[in-house]
């Protein structure tokens, strides 16, 4: 643990603040919203033939459910003293925001399974895969702290993954761009945090399984 602390604390000033600074654009609670803001805007079909109202309208769902309704609940559990930091650092912290992330997240799936018979099932089964990451998180909480950025990575991945094998859409660069991405990411939990490798790893592993599992059994 020493050795840990001593590597992260050797880090260069500025290293550190890029570091920060992905760990906040890349914010688990932003990674389903910029998935499916790709999905809208830079897909070629899935909302070929959407008025712009109608992808707000989708965006604006997204951002109520998996941004603005996580984050108040967590702000609402320190106020109430429920949780020590909003920065959930220790596992104890971390049951409460994923129960109520866990319902934000069944109820945005399930939304968009009836919000309108031409939407592309892509989405229901990516908010399914997110669901699905964060039981398996709360589930993993028992036993170590998880990375939660490398899970919302990880969902990322799967999804872009999922739209390549689907062959709906030339996914080279996106899907390079998401790697580089999520190395970025990763490798500024492990200067930033006190994640392990193994933290991060398993992380990644569950997000991109849960995006898998979700659409075999979706789409």
């Amino acid at each position: 643990m020493n050795k840990e602390i001593t590597i992260k604390e050797s880090q260069p000033g500025i290293l550190k603040v890029l570091a920060h600074f992905f760990s906040y654009i890349f914010h688990p609670l932003f990674i389903p919203l910029y998935a499916i803001s790709f999905l809208v805007f830079f897909h070629p079909s899935y909302f070929a033939g959407f008025t712009p109202y109608e992808k707000y309208r989708v965006l604006l769902t997204t951002v109520l459910n998996t941004v603005f309704f996580p984050a108040f609940a967590v702000l609402l559990m320190k106020g109430l003293g429920f949780i020590k930091s909003i920065f959930l650092v220790t596992p104890q912290d971390r049951i409460g925001p994923y129960l109520s992330s866990m319902i934000f997240y069944f109820w945005a799936a399930w939304v968009f399974f009836k919000m309108d018979p031409q939407l592309a099932l892509i989405l229901p089964s990516f908010m399914t895969g997110v669901f699905l990451t964060t039981v398996v998180g709360l589930l993993s909480n028992i036993y170590f702290k998880i990375s939660m950025h490398a899970m919302g990575m990880g969902g990322l991945l799967g999804l872009f993954l999922i739209i390549m094998t689907y062959n709906t859409m030339l996914m080279t660069w996106p899907l390079c761009i998401a790697l580089l991405v999520t190395g970025l990411v990763c490798t500024s939990r492990l200067i930033v945090s006190n994640h392990t490798q193994k933290e991060i790893y398993w992380g990644l592993f569950f997000g991109i399984v849960c995006q898998l599992a979700a659409a075999i059994f979706i789409l």
